[in-house]
């Protein structure tokens, strides 16, 4: 299987900072499945932008300049040569998409530090709303399994009630795909100001995250898939989960894995199938 690098899901992360003209920008470079003369005279003419406004927009992205963006944009295009057909295909080519994004998206140095933020925290904390809240779940049912004290949250008053509690000690995870769920931001302020640490897991890159947030792990969108409406929200965070797991039974594999049987075995006393 081979995952793509692409800048695409940079722009998306970053969509909601850029002026009317820059998204008319991004639109083209997310839409875009031909390869042509990316060139700032080119792009601009056909845009109907100045070049001013292409570096701009390159340098919103996180880039030096037009050149370096369009360098990134360019090394790996790839032209589709399958349409979309039939509802299986649908599903599988956007996952596989989704999978690329996230390719894309993940810093595994970022990961890494996370992962020891958790191995210090004398308790983990993470919520969310909706089915961010599902997969809040999952991350604690994965988690507790391998030894960590770890709490998670789906309900508004429950989440705000638990800011009282927290301490330097703590660890708080937020995942809003949105970036604009209340309570989880407010959990994540008031963690801040506790000194605890506090990690958001969103689709949105907001600089006002970074009064708050000690890391902002970017998780790939589903709003820009033409067919985004049939893959479940969850998908995104679960798989950044698995990463966090992966990477954080990799810092001490023979203790978290006797840890992990010895749970299997509890839940094997009970007479009930083992899932």
């Amino acid at each position: 299987m081979e995952y793509l690098k692409s800048v695409i899901p940079v722009i998306e992360s970053n969509y909601d900072n850029f002026t009317t003209v820059e998204r008319s920008i991004a639109d083209f470079f997310i839409y875009n499945r031909e390869e042509m003369d990316f060139s700032a005279k080119a792009v601009a003419g056909k845009l109907f932008v100045s070049e001013a406004s292409l570096s701009r927009f390159a340098k919103k992205c996180g880039f030096k300049g037009y050149r370096e963006f369009i360098y990134q944009y360019g090394e790996n295009f790839v032209v589709k040569q399958e349409s979309m057909t039939g509802n299986t295909r649908t599903v599988l080519n956007t996952y596989q998409e989704l999978l690329n994004k996230t390719y894309n998206l993940v810093d595994e140095k970022q990961v890494e530090r996370i992962c020891r933020y958790m191995s210090k925290a004398a308790r983990v904390f993470v919520c969310g709303m909706g089915s961010s809240g599902l997969a809040a779940r999952e991350m604690e049912l994965r988690f507790m399994r391998i030894g960590v004290d770890i709490t998670s949250m789906d309900y508004g008053d429950m989440i705000r009630m638990r800011g009282v509690f927290l301490n330097e000690s703590s660890l708080v995870f937020g995942v809003s795909i949105s970036g604009d769920t209340e309570d989880v931001t407010f959990l994540l302020q008031e963690a801040h100001e506790k000194k605890a640490r506090t990690v958001l897991l969103t689709a949105k890159n907001k600089p006002e995250f970074d009064s708050f947030c000690d890391e902002v792990m970017l998780l790939p969108s589903l709003i820009h898939l033409n067919h985004g409406n049939v893959i479940s929200p969850q998908f995104p965070i679960l798989l950044m989960t698995d990463i966090f797991y992966s990477c954080y039974v990799s810092q001490d594999k023979y203790s978290k894995e006797i840890l992990h049987d010895s749970t299997l075995r509890a839940l094997g006393k009970t007479g009930r199938p083992l899932v």
